[in-house]
């Protein structure tokens, strides 16, 4: 079957995307045992004497490698994780972890090390940190530069600028803050078969604001289309407030009221309690996403007033070896498409450095 041509000579899939990845939330939430993962004692202690043997010969955690952080046995779960994330349900959480027991280095070293064994790491802003905080810093979620990370609002279904998104929580909200899955596909399908119209709108390029992290001689915000078919896979690209903030530029291309629908029909079907899935992260929670193939999404959340106890989580951006293709238009954000060394954010200046706190 042909490929079907999309306004502006996209192709879209050619009938209804039926792979691992194009779940129902529903059927998730009904079968945890496909997705939740529990560490046993000696994988526990694995990882513990791989930390503290890394970090006795001083290395430094940006220069961990799959190599220098070794993992006999939890090395051959690493290993299927990565082809269930590129071919299979696109998640996992892995549960366990006692960070209550851990410095903060002690359980970045692990994070790390765990990251290492499924791809490279990569910077996650401007300052080049590849591992990141994720926690309410105070910072105003209607400032068009702020990310949404650092602030306690509801973030809104959305996709990272890598192959693969992994977080490890270290402490809880004291309410809300839950962790939102949905396929990508299964709103594809959805939306072609209520409003073939609507779907075809998504994969033409749309502008999403770079949110002042704008790398030399480039525009202040990206043209990439929400929905990418491309090699046989349908990849996502997607932030609608940051879609929205780019209206700001006077040359961005503007929202016409046909694709606000479209995008509106997109944010309904990731809202829909059957085809997304929710979990709560629990401290020593790790949890890895494939970016191209799902979206993710944070409840708002209400903190404790103790500092000490405030929701914290460290986050890693991974590129991945055996990784599909991505489309021409995905150098923007990624600079290099080259599987294995792609993605992050990287501006001039850009020096790739691990932030403890």
């Amino acid at each position: 079957m042909n490929p079907i041509s999309a306004p502006g000579g996209s192709n879209r899939p050619p009938g209804k995307i039926d792979i691992p990845s194009a779940w129902l939330g529903a059927e998730m939430k009904a079968h945890p045992e496909r997705w939740l993962v529990s560490l046993t004692a000696s994988e526990i202690a694995e990882l513990e004497n791989a930390a503290e043997s890394c970090l006795g010969r001083n290395k430094n955690i940006a220069e961990i490698t799959k190599e220098s952080f070794p993992l006999p046995q939890l090395g051959a779960h690493l290993e299927e994780l990565k082809t269930r994330l590129l071919t299979g349900l696109g998640f996992e959480l892995i549960r366990g972890l006692p960070v209550e027991n851990y410095s903060q280095e002690f359980a970045a070293t692990i994070f790390c090390g765990v990251g290492a064994h499924l791809g490279s790491a990569r910077s996650q802003n401007a300052a080049g940190h590849i591992l990141g905080h994720v926690r309410d810093t105070g910072a105003d979620a209607r400032d068009p530069n702020t990310r949404i990370y650092q602030t306690s609002e509801r973030q809104t279904f959305h996709t990272d600028s890598s192959d693969v998104v992994g977080l490890l929580c270290i402490r809880e909200a004291m309410e809300g803050g839950d962790s939102l899955l949905v396929s990508t596909s299964t709103i594809y399908n959805e939306m072609q078969a209520r409003r073939p119209d609507l779907a075809a709108l998504l994969f033409e390029p749309i502008a999403t604001d770079r949110r002042g992290e704008v790398p030399e001689n480039e525009k202040p915000y990206l043209e990439i289309p929400v929905l990418n078919w491309h090699a046989g896979f349908l990849t996502g690209f997607y932030q609608r407030q940051y879609i929205d903030s780019a209206q700001r530029f006077p040359d961005a291309p503007r929202l016409t009221p046909d694709r606000v629908e479209a995008l509106d029909l997109f944010d309904a079907l990731a809202n829909d309690p059957n085809l997304h899935v929710s979990m709560r992260l629990r401290p020593g929670d790790m949890q890895f996403v494939y970016n191209h193939a799902l979206l993710h999404d944070r409840t708002g959340f209400r903190d404790w007033p103790d500092a000490g106890r405030k929701r914290h989580l460290l986050r890693l951006w991974l590129s991945m070896a055996g990784d599909r293709p991505l489309p021409d238009c995905f150098r923007q954000r990624y600079g290099s498409i080259e599987v294995g060394n792609r993605g992050g954010i990287i501006v001039k200046g850009t020096s790739l450095n691990v932030p403890l706190d």
